[in-house]
């Protein structure tokens, strides 16, 4: 059986394509052979987008992972029947506003890094909005100013964000590759995904991301909360 081709994983600025479905149901959703629809996963929500064929338009609302990835439409919307050939297009704005969003996160990730040493805990995301938890016992005074700073600091040196995927080991040879508390890279996983912001942060990652980090704008940590002994919650905005 033919599974679908990520494009989003190849080219994250790609907004439109041609595709042609390969399964099609009400219930389980839309296959499609080729998508540039980024599924979910790591904390970044799906992408929403639609589908144009015959004149007729489906909108897609989000996806179900699988043995597949299911595209679901807006209820009511007409389901491409099985060949047919489709555009696929991306909801531009909440798609480069979500790349802005996680490349943000991960260069919060890389100050708290190594300016504290904290590893993360869990995060979460939104378009514009996200939070993100270390396990940082203390915290001195002025910590929300410091990495509000340091943050915006690294989005102005423009650094590049360069993606390629490496095999398992030598993807484990490169020091701090996981920045989380719990390696989250699946067992029988062959290749693994790398995100580098260069100079600053690189660790495995399977989201979309701008290519350098002046494109992501300014940041602002907007709250800073105490979520148990041991661990802050980092609240983060895009505020241009």
């Amino acid at each position: 059986m033919s599974h679908t081709h990520r494009l989003d994983l190849e080219d994250a600025s790609l907004r439109e394509w041609d595709a042609t479905v390969l399964q099609s149901d009400a219930e389980t959703g839309i296959v499609l052979d080729r998508s540039a629809f980024y599924p979910g996963g790591g904390g970044q929500p799906p992408d929403h987008g639609t589908l144009l064929w015959g004149g007729v338009q489906t909108r897609i609302a989000g996806t179900r992972k699988g043995d597949e990835l299911y595209l679901l439409p807006v209820e009511g919307d007409p389901l491409p029947p099985v060949g047919t050939a489709v555009r696929g297009a991306l909801e531009d704005e909440r798609r480069s506003m979500l790349m802005r969003t996680h490349s943000g996160l991960h260069v919060l990730c890389g100050v708290v890094f190594r300016d504290f040493g904290s590893l993360v805990t869990g995060g979460n995301m939104e378009p514009g909005t996200a939070r993100m938890d270390f396990n940082l016992p203390e915290i001195p005074p002025g910590f929300k100013e410091t990495v509000e700073a340091s943050i915006n600091a690294e989005v102005a040196a423009d650094r590049s964000i360069d993606v390629k995927v490496l095999p398992r080991d030598d993807a484990f040879a490169i020091p701090d590759i996981i920045r989380t508390a719990t390696n989250l890279v699946p067992a029988g996983l062959t290749e693994v995904r790398i995100v580098d912001i260069v100079g600053l942060d690189t660790q495995a990652d399977g989201g979309t991301h701008v290519a350098s980090t002046k494109a992501i704008g300014r940041l602002q940590v907007a709250k800073v909360e105490s979520k148990g002994r041991g661990f802050r919650r980092l609240r983060l905005k895009i505020v241009d």
